[in-house]
């Protein structure tokens, strides 16, 4: 199978797909792969999915818990979305804001959501110190962009929301100060400043996980696709390729990557949706001055359809929003195109900057609009990151163990309920091109 093609709704494994030709892959090697799974094998827990939650899980699992756990990679160790995203450390998951989250449920709820987000970015802070995990994060702060007057005054309450119920430290940036002080950005109205986002090199972390399980022995198969999954007799047999393990209990941890029918727990739970990234060729020192480019803090907008962006390291701009709604279209140059033309937009003098990297990876939506991360019996599962797995894996992982070994979790929708599934499953790639056609729209005129 080719992996410029592979599609979660279309094919049935992700298996034999090669690691991504992202910017990450430049800078580190993947190294040698771990042994897959040959023979018949046993443990207590096994977990699906070698990214940031499969991994992060296996080692609170072994760190709190000393639970005989093994991981399962279809591929190898940074072939996946952990390897792909923008490297962005936010405190948020999914399309909510907090104050629609107090209107859908209560304050204390959106507080008791905040706080979990909260905790996401302080692990992925403290993993990085405590592991010595070399990668490169970068200044601190999240700029959220207005991309219209209305979107403007809808931060503004943001801010004064977020600072006056939830305790945080939300500032708002009108766009004489944006412009002075961070980009001069030709499409931004103002801004929202919060003080604990960053961005990091995602792959190098992620190599940094799986370091920590490899020098605690925590058993990682790579290349061992699970292929079937029985459950029968009060154990789970997880068949590969090569090899078979019957567990007590199986946390799938592929988030998009996992194949549209696997297992009744998941399927029909997430839409797998593609996000679109490039790197251009460094920025010169002419280029940053007219840009007004002053800030390697990371930066989304406001849009329904986002765009993201930061200067790496380097001085290379990192620039990435939704791509083809299609495997089989993923890597058609209309998309890079279209990333070109916005970035143009936002700042006109690359108008004529060169791309260096372009590449794609499969995020996974929740029908809710909210990550979830939930145990039942003996399986659980974390899903529903809508692209902002980078932070919120972390404590994902950290309440899975907390669940999977019987221990009590924070009351919160996040964890309380199961992914509500799509109706009319087989047509969820329509409403996304139609969902994708109003926000076009809703983005341009409203």
């Amino acid at each position: 199978m080719n992996s410029k093609t592979f599609d979660p709704l279309k094919h049935a494994s992700p298996a034999n797909l090669t690691p991504c030709d992202s910017y990450w892959a430049s800078t580190v090697s993947l190294g040698a792969a771990n042994l897959s799974l040959r023979g018949s094998h046993t443990a207590d827990v096994a977990i699906i999915g070698g990214g940031y939650t499969g991994l992060l899980t296996a080692h609170y699992l072994a760190e709190l818990y000393d639970v005989d756990v093994c991981v399962l990679e279809a591929n190898q160790v940074g072939f996946g979305a952990s390897a792909r995203n923008a490297g962005f450390v936010l405190k948020g998951s999914g399309r909510l804001g907090y104050s629609q989250m107090a209107k859908r449920w209560d304050l204390a709820t959106a507080k008791g959501i905040y706080n979990e987000f909260s905790r996401a970015v302080e692990r992925v802070e403290g993993l990085i110190e405590a592991f010595d995990i070399q990668c490169e994060p970068q200044q601190k702060g999240y700029i959220k962009v207005a991309h219209n007057p209305k979107a403007l005054a809808q931060l503004k309450d943001a801010a004064a929301f977020i600072s006056t119920h939830l305790g945080g430290d939300a500032q708002f940036i009108d766009a004489t100060t944006l412009k002075n002080q961070y980009m001069d950005h030709h499409q931004a109205y103002g801004a929202l400043r919060l003080e604990d986002g960053f961005g990091l090199n995602p792959l190098k972390l992620l190599l940094g996980y799986k370091s920590m399980l490899n020098k605690r022995n925590v058993k990682i198969y790579e290349h061992s696709c699970v292929e079937h999954w029985i459950e029968e007799n009060g154990k789970h047999r997880l068949i590969t390729t090569d090899g078979e393990l019957t567990v007590n209990k199986v946390i799938s941890a592929g988030n998009a990557y996992t194949p549209k029918k696997f297992n009744p727990h998941i399927d029909n739970r997430f839409l797998p949706i593609l996000s679109n990234v490039i790197v251009t060729e460094p920025l010169t020192d002419i280029e940053l001055k007219a840009c007004g480019l002053k800030t390697h803090q990371v930066i989304m907008d406001t849009r329904i359809l986002k765009y993201y962006y930061r200067l790496l390291p380097g001085n290379r701009l990192l620039f990435g929003g939704r791509g083809a709604i299609w495997g089989k279209d993923a890597y058609d140059p209309i998309f890079q195109s279209r990333l070109m033309l916005a970035m143009k937009q936002c700042f006109p003098a690359l108008a004529n900057k060169s791309v260096a990297y372009n590449w794609t990876g499969w995020i996974a939506a929740a029908l809710d609009d909210i990550p979830h991360v939930f145990c039942h019996n003996s399986v659980g599962y974390s899903l529903g990151y809508c692209g902002s797995g980078v932070s919120f894996s972390t404590q994902a992982a950290f309440r899975l163990a907390q669940q999977i070994t019987g221990h009590q979790v924070p009351s919160l929708p996040l964890y309380d309920n199961a992914l509500p599934k799509f109706p009319l499953p087989k047509f969820r790639r329509v409403g996304q091109w139609g969902y994708y056609h109003y926000g076009w729209l809703r983005d341009r005129f409203l």
